[in-house]
């Protein structure tokens, strides 16, 4: 064709195209190579960092991390622990001690004779206070429980007595059982004329302690109340004395019945300084078993306990008789609970 450039020129324009494409393609290529690397240096730094940021939580002494990537690798070992000792197996406990006396400020006894270390029979049997009958501590007791002295009868009335009672403790008790020919046997004007002498001592002073009828209108409880109150006579709480002849499971009622009577017509707080269950006859007195007198114990305590107007009460009587019998006693000796005993011990 003419006007057009001979063969070989034709053939070069070829050649310098293909060399444009694969320059392009080059550029192509290292572009791609960049953009490639951007995503796997952030695979491998991520994971990196947060396992540092949470290994902590994440593993246990045991764990080992490793993390592998195209940019680093990172081995993280946790410290080595040294395990602990193998244990050994406990001794066997000590056999349970038994368990303690309970001590309330209610609960006491009546003591008599020498039960030899009686401190420490009080003290077991959780006594916080006793008292004897007279205007002097027993011997033995060594300031185990409070003392609380009485004025037994008339002819306990004297300056002596009235000075070591006084000696003795904060509160007096005052004659026992006067309307008993066995006992104080005093009539009221009788005690109404002694009492402002047992009133002089200063102490707070309880009522005489009736054997019986102590709500009866008219009986000599009753008419020494009048009396007193008539002649402008101090008397501070009520004593009272209660045996139950009936051994069944009513007895707690029939005592509370009594003392609710007493405390609905006086008014006055109550010590309950002698009770127990005795059935009294002319041939012999009559007691319940074992089992029926701890069960009226534990009831009889718990419902004292539950009184508010009832300050305290006394078991007639911490030791048992000097005959050997086991009457109502709680304690054969200072240290040997009866079953009464046991129950007692654990009351208030």
């Amino acid at each position: 064709m003419l006007g057009q450039a001979p063969g070989p020129e034709r053939e070069e324009a070829p050649g310098g195209r293909r060399r444009l494409w694969l320059a392009v393609l080059v550029a192509l290529a290292v572009l791609a190579g960049a953009v490639l690397a951007v995503p796997r240096w952030l695979e491998a730094s991520e994971p990196v960092a947060e396992a540092a940021a949470s290994r902590s939580l994440l593993t246990r002494p045991s764990d080992t991390v490793t993390t592998t990537t195209t940019v680093a690798t990172t081995t993280t070992v946790a410290p080595t622990t040294t395990a602990a000792p193998p244990t050994t197996e406990a001794p066997a406990p000590p056999a349970a001690p038994r368990p303690p006396a309970r001590a309330t400020p209610k609960k006491g006894v009546a003591v008599w004779g020498n039960m030899g270390d009686l401190g420490h029979a009080l003290t077991d049997v959780g006594a916080a206070w006793y008292y004897n009958w007279s205007a002097n501590p027993s011997g033995g007791a060594d300031g185990a429980s409070e003392y609380v002295p009485m004025i037994w009868g008339a002819n306990a009335v004297s300056d002596g007595s009235l000075a070591r009672a006084k000696a003795a403790g904060s509160v007096l008790l005052g004659f026992n059982e006067p309307d008993f020919g066995s006992q104080a046997n005093m009539s009221v004007e009788q005690a109404l004329d002694l009492w402002p002498q047992l009133q002089a001592t200063g102490l707070r002073l309880g009522s005489p302690a009736v054997a019986i009828n102590a709500a009866e209108p008219g009986g000599w409880l009753d008419r020494f109340l009048s009396g007193a109150r008539d002649r402008g006579l101090r008397v501070d709480f009520i004593a009272l004395h209660w045996y139950g002849s009936d051994f069944s499971d009513a007895a707690v009622g029939h005592l509370r019945n009594y003392i609710e009577g007493v405390h609905d017509r006086y008014g006055l707080p109550i010590w309950l300084t002698e009770y127990a269950l005795i059935k009294f006859a002319d041939g012999g007195s009559t007691f319940p078993s074992d089992a029926q007198q701890a069960a009226f114990i534990t009831g009889s305590t718990a419902m004292l306990e539950g009184l508010p107007y009832v300050e305290r009460y006394a078991w007639f009587a911490l030791p048992t008789p000097d005959d050997g019998s086991q009457g109502t006693g709680l304690y054969r000796d200072a240290t040997t609970p009866t079953p009464a005993g046991v129950a007692y011990r654990a009351a208030g």
